[in-house]
């Protein structure tokens, strides 16, 4: 909302901008172990659930840049953000009017901050499978998921234009949704692991970037990686949901979102430097095989591997 009228009074300066992202930023951190541990509260079929979210999430995705791009030639990017911002009071409002049975009586004290740090610790550490994923995770985020967006973005719109990274972003959209309605269909013994296996689709994505690829086999890269994201994304918050009791899932979740969108965070911000001094293909191909030791890693972990559903 305020980014809206920043836009509509005129062009706000860039650190204006920055700031009102990095708070944007703080709040979907907030909010995402709210939700993801409300699911399991709300719905039966907590994967089924999962799954519907990834597909109409996909789905947005591929809607909104066009929705907001006619908004903008229509109108004006302050009115863009203004229709987004009433999406999120709609969200809240609608949030505010759900009503969920209690959680069940906590176990830990909850008279202090540091008090319910060490409990969330306890719960996590005594999860192998948990920290095990959150740990290899934070590796990912930091060498491929998150240098991958921006380097992305910079190559195919250096190389192909505006106009085929934004049908590129489409095409993996529609990836994620047919990852998430696999995940509708599929219910494999071992989440995890079928999860890990199917996260072998992203190296191809990053092999056929860094190769200078033509577009439609970069089309086809962004397919199945979007695919093999949604399904693992399925996997990962159906284990979590289904494996960790509802009065520690909060902190749980917490620890996830701190490890991954952190070193997200930090590979998107070195991945301009190191691009610049060794390549853009070549920080792209290095992922690709990080991604590769990634998908091994968790498959060696046997509490990982072996993870059964639940």
């Amino acid at each position: 909302a305020v980014l809206a009228v920043a836009f509509t009074l005129g062009a706000p300066p860039l650190w204006a901008v920055y700031t009102l992202s990095v708070l944007s930023g703080v709040g979907a951190a907030l909010f995402q172990p709210g939700v993801a541990s409300t699911i399991p509260r709300i719905a039966p079929d907590v994967q089924r659930a999962n799954a519907v979210l990834r597909v109409v999430e996909a789905l947005m995705i591929m809607a909104g840049p066009a929705a907001a791009g006619l908004l903008v030639v229509v109108w004006s990017a302050g009115a863009a953000f203004a229709v987004n911002g009433v999406t999120f009071a709609v969200s809240a409002v609608c949030l505010a009017l759900m009503r969920i049975a209690p959680i069940p009586s906590d176990t830990l004290r909850r008279d202090s901050l540091g008090a319910e740090l060490a409990g969330g610790w306890r719960e996590f550490r005594a999860r192998t499978w948990l920290w095990g994923v959150i740990a290899i995770w934070t590796v990912y985020g930091l060498t491929v998921a998150g240098p991958m967006v921006p380097l992305t973005a910079s190559l195919v719109t250096g190389e192909h234009g505006s106009a085929a990274y934004g049908v590129l972003m489409a095409v993996n959209g529609a990836g994620s949704a047919v990852g998430g309605l696999l995940a509708l269909r599929l219910r494999p013994r071992a989440p995890l692991a079928a999860g890990a296996v199917a996260l072998l689709g992203l190296p191809v994505n990053l092999a056929l970037l860094g190769l200078g690829a033509p577009v439609a086999l970069l089309g086809a890269g962004q397919f199945i990686g979007g695919a093999a994201f949604a399904f693992w994304l399925v996997m990962w918050s159906t284990s979590v949901q289904t494996h960790v009791p509802q009065e520690a899932l909060n902190r749980m979740h917490a620890y996830d979102v701190a490890g991954s969108l952190l070193m997200m965070g930090v590979g998107r911000t070195l991945s301009g430097p190191v691009a610049a001094a060794v390549g853009t293909e070549e920080v792209l191909l290095t992922g690709a095989g990080i991604a590769v030791l990634v998908v091994g890693a968790l498959l060696a972990v046997r509490p990982i591997r072996t993870l059964p559903r639940a």
